[in-house]
This record gives structure tokens, C-alpha cells and sequence, in this order.
């Protein structure tokens, strides 16, 4: 074996070992402004903002619109 290829199994090793230690690694939450209250029992499965609102796409199929300066929500759409 010579030592180029003995380099380059070295670095591919490293290279899988690092994507295996990024793979296991827990992705963060959704970063929601925290002035938004979910109603009761929703988990956040995505999040989008405009300039003048936020939407939260809910577990249970749902879309809901926050105004983004009271962060009230102002309307909720059912996804079928």
C-alpha cells in the first residue's frame, strides 16, 4: 500500500465519521418569535415571515396567520 492511499482511506474515514456525527446530532426546534402563543395541544411543524405577518404550519394540519406587529392570530386555514 502506498502511502497516497493510505492517506486518502485516512481521509475518507474521517470524512464518514463526520457525517455519521452530524447525522446522530438532533436538529434544532423551529425558531418561532416567542410574542406567538400556539393554541393548545398545536406543535409547530414550519414557520414563514412577511413583512406584515407570520404563518405557523401546525401538526394538525393547519395554517395559522399571526399579524406580525399585535402577534394575534388573525386567521386559520384547514389543509385537506
Amino acid at each position: 500500500m502506498t502511502t497516497l492511499t493510505a492517506v486518502m482511506i485516512g481521509g475518507l474515514l474521517i470524512l464518514i465519521t463526520l457525517i455519521v456525527i452530524r447525522v446522530q446530532q438532533p436538529s434544532p426546534g423551529l425558531a418561532i418569535p416567542e410574542q406567538i402563543t400556539l393554541p393548545s395541544g398545536a406543535t409547530a411543524t414550519a414557520f414563514t415571515a412577511t413583512p406584515d405577518w407570520y404563518a405557523v404550519v401546525t401538526g394538525d394540519n393547519q395554517i395559522l396567520i399571526y399579524d406580525r406587529v399585535t402577534h394575534e392570530l388573525t386567521q386559520t386555514i384547514d389543509v385537506k
